[in-house]
């Protein structure tokens, strides 16, 4: 299993390039849900330091596209495939047209969140081009298993981070603060509810709200049979971050029950749905 990160800097991917097998960033304008983002200069930096370290890159285009984005897209598209990155992250089916169009070869990574969640679906996106497949973090450890049998595709499962809950395209923190004359001096703000607190974005591309506790996987990691393994940094500190990567890098089966609870004492952890089945009932 590879270790894949996705960093909030340039110096903390380079800090901890030797422990993992590669990155994911997020393209400023066109990504979301990710740690930070980053300009196309920056992701070339990006680029030249995973080269030269010979080790993988992943960029991430994953919001809903809208049609002033698409000239653009195109463009970018077309430039990173120059470049012979990885794999490119994708949730708006435009990408996967303008790659037809184009001839690009670039491998794409299905990445719709909450409905990568059975191989069928995702056999269908391999047969498109995505050769990759970003599993959701709302699946169990066994549909998990039954995914990696029967999936053409590699997969990548988020192992270790905030679980994005919920988006909205509307700006619910910002009309809040408009409301009642608050001024809004965080990049992060947080909510309370039944004794939990939440941590909420409010930015150009809407709301979006994180879990409650950071998902920790790492026993679980032994059990499967994935390609990757993706650890997020989003709202963690850089010294937990590279101490938890480290873990992750060198777990096995003596020492993963220790490095479990090395990490819970650092950050409030849960195992989020992998042993929760969602269950949908239809009202009477």
């Amino acid at each position: 299993m590879k270790l894949l990160i996705m960093p909030n800097s340039y110096n903390q991917a380079e800090s901890l390039i030797e422990h993992i097998d590669g990155i994911i960033v997020g393209l400023k304008d066109f990504s979301v849900n990710m740690p930070a983002y980053f300009s196309y200069d920056e992701v070339l930096d990006f680029i030249n330091l995973i080269k030269k370290n010979n080790k993988q890159i992943f960029v991430a285009l994953n919001k809903n596209m809208f049609n002033k984005d698409l000239k653009q897209l195109r463009k970018i598209l077309i430039d990173l495939d120059e470049l012979k990155i990885n794999g490119i992250l994708y949730y708006d089916i435009s990408i996967v047209n303008i790659r037809k169009e184009e001839k690009l070869v670039t491998p794409l990574v299905w990445n719709q969140e909450h409905l990568t969640t059975n191989y069928l679906t995702s056999n269908f996106w391999y047969e498109q081009g995505a050769k990759y497949t970003m599993l959701s973090s709302e699946i169990t450890l066994d549909e998990v298993k039954e995914i990696e049998e029967k999936a053409e595709a590699k997969l990548m499962l988020p192992i270790f981070g905030y679980l994005p809950m919920f988006v909205s395209r509307r700006h619910l923190v910002k009309n809040y603060l408009e409301t009642f004359n608050l001024e809004d001096n965080s990049k992060i703000n947080y909510i309370e509810k039944e004794g939990k607190v939440y941590a909420i974005i409010d930015d150009e591309h809407g709301t979006r709200a994180y879990s409650h506790k950071c998902l920790n996987g790492i026993v679980e990691s032994l059990k499967l049979n994935i390609d990757y393994a993706v650890l997020n940094s989003f709202n963690i500190s850089d010294k937990v971050f590279r101490e938890v990567v480290f873990m992750y890098s060198v777990v096995n089966e003596t020492n993963a029950l220790e490095f479990k609870e090395k990490i819970n004492e650092m950050i409030d952890t849960d195992l989020g749905f992998l042993y929760k089945e969602t269950v949908y009932k239809v009202k009477k």
